[in-house]
């Protein structure tokens, strides 16, 4: 049997994502970004099209690298305005009943204690939609605007990250036992106390004595995506994502990147395909070839590539205002995105990109290729990246919103249904019962969140503390 392929759409809270300049096109609605209705409208094409996910990036900060100022972000909307991407989840959830929700918030700049509380409230409202994708930031903007002297070097971002993540796990599924909470009205009890136990964390890099503000939530953990392909980051991958957001140039280089990924997980006690590894494609289609090329022409006449450059100045740490346009990139050592950087200089096997090079091929696409073409060609095309290059499916970028999505949509996903590649109906349960398929939507046991199932068991628990207390409980009011 041919494997499925995970459709998930890739957008952002802000008017430009992957593609600088596009929101100025009559049929775009980017610019609409900062209401409900955009949302919304969004998610019940998605669920029409079966889509798997909603996966929504984000960044704290401002590409201020190129020209060595924010103006040309600014005035192209590069990614910036960008709002809080938590904000419109809930509405979204309300309207649909299966699309997932895989939501970016960076482990860097907020307290464990309180993140963990904003996605088990999100897991409880969406009943058990919500993926977390995991990343430590990348904009030194973003750094100095939390009050930091600079940003954290890349390595030791992710030591944070994995200390990070064993307070996640402590707080969802180790804090509250099984049956700790009651509501029962005949009682008076809501909830065990001696079902509930604070973790008493005490790390290099977080402190957090408390238990889980929240009972828990559907998945408890949720499903866990990862973006961030460096050789560390495949590392903390194959030890905790379910999902993994990669960017690969040519199928070659996926595949490469695919089977070490799936070694790495091995290595960590998992099995090979325990991660869905995710690809980002934007695809410009309509009913022929030839239509999806005047479509595509008619995009780029609209984009915008100082705009492009403003976000690669922010993805590289290169101000690419001070390079010759014709001049090969060279690789430099900072804490960028460094598979980014790898990938137009040559480090990933291929051939060093010029300035201009850039602009040419990715003024639309951003940090992923472009592919043009008819339904039969497209998905032609998606085959051989999941047949050869070993992945499990695409995050969908868009031109113009929610134009590129709903065409790929109309167009593309018939062509898929017909050869059997993508879902024509969701399962029932939550986002991992969907995407994993785990029967009772908890993390598989070889991942590390299980390790910490009914940890406390025993243990120093909340009924505790209230035994040693000396002073009488207060009779109720009569």
């Amino acid at each position: 049997m041919k494997k499925r392929i995970i459709l998930n759409c890739f957008d952002m809270t802000c008017v430009g994502h992957q593609a600088a300049g596009t929101w100025r096109h009559p049929s775009s609605q980017a610019w609409n970004y900062n209401t409900i209705d955009y949302w919304t409208n969004l998610a019940r094409e998605l669920e029409r099209g079966c889509f798997d996910t909603l996966f929504i990036a984000d960044v704290v900060g401002v590409y201020d690298v190129y020209r060595g100022s924010a103006e040309a972000a600014l005035k192209d909307a590069a990614q910036v305005p960008v709002n809080d991407p938590f904000g419109a989840i809930a509405a979204m959830a309300a309207v649909t009943d299966h699309v997932g929700f895989g939501v970016t918030a960076a482990v860097t700049f907020e307290p464990p204690y309180l993140l963990a509380r904003r996605l088990s409230t999100l897991d409880h409202l969406t009943k058990g939609r919500i993926a977390w994708n995991v990343v430590s930031s990348y904009l030194n903007s973003a750094a100095l605007n939390i009050g930091m002297d600079q940003q954290i070097a890349h390595d030791e971002r992710y030591d944070m990250a994995e200390e990070y993540m064993e307070v996640m796990y402590k707080l969802w599924e180790g804090s509250w036992e099984d049956g700790a909470v009651h509501r029962n009205k005949e009682t008076g009890v809501f909830t065990d106390g001696s079902k509930v136990h604070p973790i008493r964390h005490q790390g290099k890099y977080y402190k957090v004595p408390g238990f889980h503000l929240c009972e828990p939530s559907p998945q408890r953990s949720p499903v866990i995506f990862q973006a961030g392909a460096s050789g560390r980051g495949r590392r903390f991958a194959a030890r905790h994502a379910e999902g993994m957001f990669i960017l690969a140039t040519t199928v070659e280089q996926a595949k490469q990147m695919t089977k070490d990924i799936r070694d790495l997980a091995e290595k960590e006690g998992r099995s090979r395909d325990s991660i869905k590894i995710f690809m980002l494609y934007t695809v410009i289609t309509g009913a022929t070839d030839e239509a999806a090329q005047r479509k595509y022409e008619e995009y780029l006449s609209y984009a915008s590539p100082e705009g492009m450059l403003a976000l690669y100045g922010g993805w590289t740490g290169l101000d690419f205002s001070q390079i010759d346009l014709d001049e090969p990139l060279q690789a430099v050592e900072n804490d960028s995105l460094r598979t980014t950087l790898e990938s137009l200089t040559g480090g990933d096997g291929g051939q060093p990109w010029t300035v201009r090079e850039v602009i040419r091929h990715r003024c639309i696409g951003g940090l992923g290729p472009v592919f043009v073409g008819g339904p039969k060609t497209v998905a032609d095309e998606l085959e051989r990246w999941v047949d050869e290059g070993g992945i499990d499916g695409f995050n969908l970028a868009y031109a113009i919103t929610p134009g590129t999505t709903s065409d790929f949509i109309d167009y593309v996903v018939p062509e898929l249904r017909k050869r059997g590649r993508v879902q024509t109906s969701y399962k029932e349960g939550t986002f991992r019962q969907k995407l994993v398929g785990t029967p009772d939507g908890r993390t598989e046991p070889s991942h590390p969140a299980s390790s910490f199932r009914g940890a406390y068991a025993g243990k120093e628990s909340v009924a505790d503390s209230t035994k040693e207390s000396k002073h009488k409980m207060p009779e109720p009011a009569q």
